[in-house]
């Protein structure tokens, strides 16, 4: 697993840092993290029915996904949660702990990454370091340039 603040401080991309205790859920966040500023993220890391494809889905926190619509617009038939032992492969991340940073561990470009237009519409994306127990905020164009410096696209849609 590549350490995602070199990686950020190699490309000149600033944070602010919140530390805070581990959460696992949104409703958790909502507790724990309710003095961070800014609309906050969830995540959700999917696959495909033949577990041949692989998507991460980043939404602000307060939204819910309608699968069945988003296997559409992905060209999917359709979209299911994807096991910890997938997470762990393709984005060396566990549950809890799922962020788009988790891209820098994506090596092979394995997982396509849909992010919300109302998150791409902020000042800043807040999102884990590949950990739960921090929360980083990120300008958006930071948050861009970093998947470009991975040769990440971003695919945008409003959830």
């Amino acid at each position: 697993m590549k350490d995602i603040y070199q990686f950020l401080k190699e490309q000149n991309i600033i944070y602010d840092k919140y530390e805070h205790p581990a959460v696992f859920t949104t409703k958790e966040a909502d507790l724990i993290c309710k003095d961070i500023p800014g609309k906050q993220a969830k995540n959700l890391f999917l696959t495909n029915d033949k577990g041949s494809k692989h998507f991460l889905v980043t939404i602000a926190h307060n939204k819910r996904v309608d699968l069945k619509r988003l296997s559409e617009f992905l060209g999917q038939k359709s979209l299911r949660f994807a096991s910890a032992e997938r997470l762990l492969k393709y984005l060396g991340l566990t549950p809890g702990s799922v962020s788009p940073l988790g891209l820098i561990n994506d090596s092979k470009k394995e997982v396509e990454f849909v992010l919300d237009t109302e998150l791409a519409s902020q000042d800043k994306i807040y999102i884990h370091p590949n950990i739960n127990t921090a929360t980083l905020g990120i300008k958006i164009k930071d948050f861009k340039n970093f998947l470009n410096n991975l040769d990440h696209t971003i695919k945008l849609l409003q959830i």
